[in-house]
């Protein structure tokens, strides 16, 4: 009976992953875990059309705001940071001077909190930097995070006419790891080394069910090689399992780079015969960039495709003091194709910090579930 009961649900599982909708915004992301507390969380981040993307250093003690008024939360950063930002308006990716790093990836099926007239309010586009600047550690961040002290709340992507739908990674320097969506109006929170890996759509829970079926082929012979999310984690799942836990360091960013190629789209690769030959963008993702955090070194590297070199930030080298230490920008250029390479740090300029777009004076559209 287990045999067929099995034999039913693997098939439909898969049937099901098959009917989930190509995202047009994508991305990946994973752990390496090497030998001597060597750990490093690369992710790509696909998007259909440049997403104004640079390169930021917060120091500590920056005042911030989830939203104007008494529903924002407040805080002041405790740790400094380096980050990578959205149209210059939200925190997507970074690493704090502790070693954490967080990793915002799309999820379609992300459904926020209610809103409640008496919690704290905090937009997606800085619920990463929250994390970023309070938290050293994975278990720091998810025992706040459990507290609910505010509600995520979401925007409509500049330029589209669809709300932003995220879930949210985070990785330290010990190794460890937690994924935290919100399905359904409530938080869900996932813990362990079953969390090394990511991608977007299904829920994490459905990702993980369909990797167990894939565990169980033979990957040397039949790996899934599309764009699609539970393709793209099974192979990053595949490959960063098999990277040898004794590289020395530069092996180790060469072998992570590697596999986080690996599940990247093909920069401008049109999927329609029309946009083929007008040249126009369609509406599926490419990759525009990557990143790997080395936890154990403190170094953030970066690599667009439009550019020809990786580089690297040492955070090591950083003021990030609350006193003497500035905020500070790398101007990428519109598609990141300004040309840097090596170790950056000194390259970044001083320069006032973005605002994070908010939800003020909009309605209650951008809670709960998000329909209008």
């Amino acid at each position: 009976m287990n045999i067929t009961a099995k034999s039913f649900f693997l098939p439909a599982l898969l049937s099901a992953a098959f009917m989930i909708p190509n995202a047009s915004d994508a991305c990946t992301r994973f752990i390496y875990h090497g030998n001597d507390n060597l750990h490093m969380t690369a992710r790509s981040m696909d998007w259909s059309k440049p997403a104004g993307t640079n390169l930021w250093i917060f120091p500590r003690g920056m005042h911030r705001q989830g939203t104007p008024g008494k529903q924002g939360l407040q805080w002041a950063s405790r740790y400094g940071s380096v980050i990578t930002s959205a149209y210059d308006m939200a925190t997507i990716d970074g690493m704090n001077e502790k070693g954490l790093t967080a990793n915002l990836l799309w999820l379609t099926e992300s459904v926020y909190p209610e809103y409640h007239k008496k919690k704290k309010v905090m937009p997606v586009s800085v619920w990463t930097q929250y994390v970023l600047d309070n938290f050293a550690t994975v278990k720091e961040a998810v025992e706040e995070l459990r507290k609910e002290k505010f509600i995520v709340v979401t925007d409509k992507e500049p330029g589209r006419d669809r709300l932003v739908n995220v879930h949210l990674s985070i990785s330290d320097a010990a190794g460890n790891s937690a994924i935290i969506e919100y399905i359904d109006g409530e938080l869900a929170i996932h813990e362990g080394p079953d969390t090394d890996v990511m991608t977007n759509s299904p829920v994490f829970n459905e990702q993980l069910a369909l990797n167990r079926y894939w565990e169980e082929a033979d990957g040397r012979a039949v790996l899934p090689g599309s764009r699609r999310s539970t393709d793209r984690f099974v192979r990053a799942k595949f490959y960063s399992d098999r990277i040898p836990v004794n590289l020395a360091p530069d092996e180790a960013i060469a072998a992570v780079l590697s596999v986080i190629r690996n599940t990247s789209s093909p920069y401008r690769s049109a999927m329609t015969p029309h946009t083929t030959a007008s040249g126009e963008i369609d509406g599926q993702s490419s990759t525009r960039w990557r990143s790997v955090a080395d936890h154990r070194h403190n170094r953030y590297f970066f690599d667009a495709v439009m550019a020809p070199s990786v580089i690297w930030m040492d955070l090591n080298e950083i003021d990030f003091s609350a006193k003497t230490g500035v905020v500070k920008k790398l101007d990428l250029g519109d598609n990141q194709q300004h040309l840097f390479a090596g170790n950056v740090t000194n390259e970044f300029v001083e320069s006032d910090p973005f605002e994070f777009t908010s939800t003020e004076n909009k309605s209650a559209l951008y809670f709960g579930n998000g329909k209008e």
